[in-house]
């Protein structure tokens, strides 16, 4: 299904919605509906996480990103690690962040244009201090 850039989120939902109950899919019925009909969270997974992991070979992980997570989530995170799909907990990690960023990417999405305003807001703020300060403003 081709959405155009501007396809809302409720408009994405119904045209989903629509073509499941074509198929016979009754989305209430298998519980994957809010209250009223409303959308609830629909999670595409590959079926080739090695395409996944190929691709986040592809790329250098140069990045240090330090987290604390929980026991049941290291316990998990372990138990991939067993499998020998993947090398390390580092990588496990990496791998399953990228994945979820990509599952929640539509909601970043429409937040784009809040952070660009914070970031612009940001700068602003700078320059003003450094105005106060006697520096030279940034171009």
């Amino acid at each position: 299904m081709a959405t155009e850039r501007g396809t809302t989120s409720k408009e994405l939902w119904s045209a989903i919605r629509e073509q499941l109950e074509d198929c016979g899919v009754d989305l209430e019925a298998l519980g994957c509906c809010g209250p009223n009909g409303s959308p609830g969270k629909v999670v595409c997974v590959s079926a080739d996480l090695r395409s996944c992991l190929d691709e986040l070979g592809q790329s250098a992980r140069d990045q240090v990103l330090m987290v604390r997570v929980d026991k049941q989530t290291l316990r998990e995170i372990d138990a991939w690690l067993e499998t020998d799909v993947v090398k390390s907990r580092s990588e496990a990690a990496a791998l399953f962040i990228r994945e979820g960023l990509k599952v929640r990417s539509s909601e970043l999405d429409e937040l784009k244009e809040a952070l660009d305003s914070v970031a612009k807001a940001k700068a602003r703020l700078r320059d003003a201090a450094r105005s106060v300060f006697g520096e030279p403003q940034s171009a």
